[in-house]
């Protein structure tokens, strides 16, 4: 609420981060929310704070929820349409290909529609919030004046 920019900047920022938090791409957050908040014109440092919203408590219902929406997107509503996952082979290997439809498609995919949904409540609620709290802070200015003035008076 401290932050200097304005209240569109303000809000569009915490949305990237927001929407950054959302991608599969862990220890990249930050990067990918400073670099898309430079480029969209967001505040950089509520950009970097959006991005806390994938922390140790959210990861796995951020990672899940995308991964499962994206697989439910590609295949179709069908839950035998995706791709079969053996993450312990996947991993064993780390062959891209062998993860990248069964995993990280998916979750590219969920990301995107999560992150994009998410950002845009965000964009919304902190854009009305931000603005009514400098309304008050600049009522609450001109109170103040007014009774300086009224004490000088009297």
């Amino acid at each position: 609420m401290r932050i200097t920019a304005s209240p569109h900047a303000i809000a569009a920022g915490l949305a990237i981060g927001v929407f950054a938090a959302f991608t599969p791409f862990f220890g990249f957050h930050f990067i990918i929310a400073v670099i898309l908040a430079y480029l969209l014109a967001g505040n950089i440092g509520a950009a970097a704070l959006g991005t806390a919203v994938a922390n140790p408590l959210t990861l796995p219902f951020i990672w899940g929820g995308t991964y499962e929406l994206g697989r439910f997107v590609i295949s179709g509503g069908n839950a035998d349409g995706a791709g079969s996952l053996n993450l312990v082979r996947a991993l064993e290997t780390m062959r891209f290909t062998e993860i990248w439809t069964p995993l990280i498609k998916p979750m590219l995919l969920g990301s995107t529609i999560l992150g994009a949904l998410f950002a845009v409540l965000v964009y919304g609620v902190t854009r009305v919030c931000v603005t009514g709290f400098r309304k008050k802070q600049a009522e609450n200015r001109m109170s103040r004046q007014l009774m300086r003035r009224e004490s000088r008076i009297s």
